[in-house]
């Protein structure tokens, strides 16, 4: 069991910035973790955002965000980060971060055990 607490999410003006934040404080590292972002909004069924292969090894990312959010780690603070960068208002949706990943594509919610709680992203126009 993987306990993950997401934090960052605010109300912010399209074009804007924020970096959402992942832990898990009762693991000793994420260094070799398969990590995820999805994120769901109203009504819709949750979707992969970006992803972190073990070690860093290789990223993924959605086509909606690409060249606009990053994921990455800070392996010294055993931190994910999502930075968002020119958010639009079809990024508004509670974001979660998500690992305990199975195998398959790094984007499907169905291939990771453990999930966050989730942090909230508003996006005005």
């Amino acid at each position: 069991q993987v306990r993950l607490v997401e934090s960052g999410g605010d109300s912010v003006q399209a074009g804007g910035s924020l970096r959402l934040s992942c832990t898990a404080p009762s693991s000793s590292t994420i260094s070799f973790m398969t990590m995820g972002w999805f994120r769901q909004a109203p009504g819709k069924e949750r979707e992969g955002v970006a992803s972190i292969y073990t070690r860093d090894i290789r990223t993924y990312y959605a086509d909606s965000v690409k060249g606009r959010f990053t994921i990455s780690r800070d392996h010294a603070e055993n931190t994910m980060y999502l930075q968002m960068n020119s958010l639009k208002p079809e990024d508004t949706a509670m974001y979660y971060c998500a690992t305990g990943y199975s195998g398959g594509s790094l984007l499907i919610e169905k291939n990771y055990a453990y999930w966050g709680q989730g942090t909230q992203v508003t996006v005005s126009s």
